[in-house]
């Protein structure tokens, strides 16, 4: 049976979120609501578009869940706290996990939860709320991602390590196993990380430098 999915946000990923659940899931999104200072446009993806300050008005919980579809920006705290308001209006928050994903913990996942194609979910681990999950990564088993947590695409999470909340960890970057990364850590993209990172911590991959040989004198060689 169909349930009926309103989306926070009126940005891209509220547009990609409105195509993967209108097209993967048993949600048939209805409409999408946005603070009411950010509110510039009534339609968007063809739906309505309401004030969150006035959405149990159009949208009441008994009838309706929620997606906050959100970066992570400011390091996931905006989309920590829209999903705690969210919550508190009494809304169920729905989550999409890509049927093209290779899910093998038992579906052990929060709420709110975005769970794009191609990742590998090895057996026991376990994802908590309101995670991002881009697509094509590793997920080792016994692995353990903390809340509001966004990880980009590419990543090896190895076995057994401990992610925690509201971490960031970018495109291609390798995390060995058993280690645990700290609260509101930023691992960039094609960083390895090799021994426990405390929280707050910031770990930066090497930036490819430029050759010194331009690329018209390749042609040459």
């Amino acid at each position: 049976m169909t349930q009926k999915l309103i989306i926070f946000g009126a940005g891209d990923i509220a547009q990609l979120a409105h195509y993967y659940f209108q097209n993967d899931s048993d949600y048939s999104v209805v409409g999408f609501t946005v603070d009411e200072a950010y509110l510039t446009e009534r339609e968007f993806c063809g739906l309505p578009v309401v004030a969150f300050q006035k959405v149990l008005d159009h949208y009441p919980p008994s009838a309706h869940s929620l997606f906050v579809a959100l970066s992570y920006a400011k390091l996931n705290q905006i989309r920590k706290q829209k999903f705690e308001a969210g919550l508190a209006l009494g809304y169920d928050l729905a989550s999409y996990v890509s049927s093209r994903a290779t899910i093998l913990n038992q579906h052990s996942f929060g709420r709110n939860c975005f769970i794009l194609e191609d990742n590998t979910i090895q057996p026991f681990s376990r994802i908590g709320d309101n995670v991002t999950l881009w697509s094509g990564n590793h997920i080792g088993h016994h692995s353990d991602i903390g809340n509001h947590t966004f990880i980009s695409s590419h990543v090896v999470v190895s076995g057994g390590v401990k992610i925690g909340e509201q971490c960031f960890i970018g495109v291609n970057a390798t995390l060995r196993d058993h280690v645990t990364i700290g609260a509101r850590c930023v691992i960039g993209a094609g960083a390895i990380v090799l021994s426990d990172a405390e929280d707050n911590g910031v770990y930066v991959g090497t930036e490819t430098e430029r050759s010194r040989v331009p690329s018209n004198r390749l042609r040459s060689l």
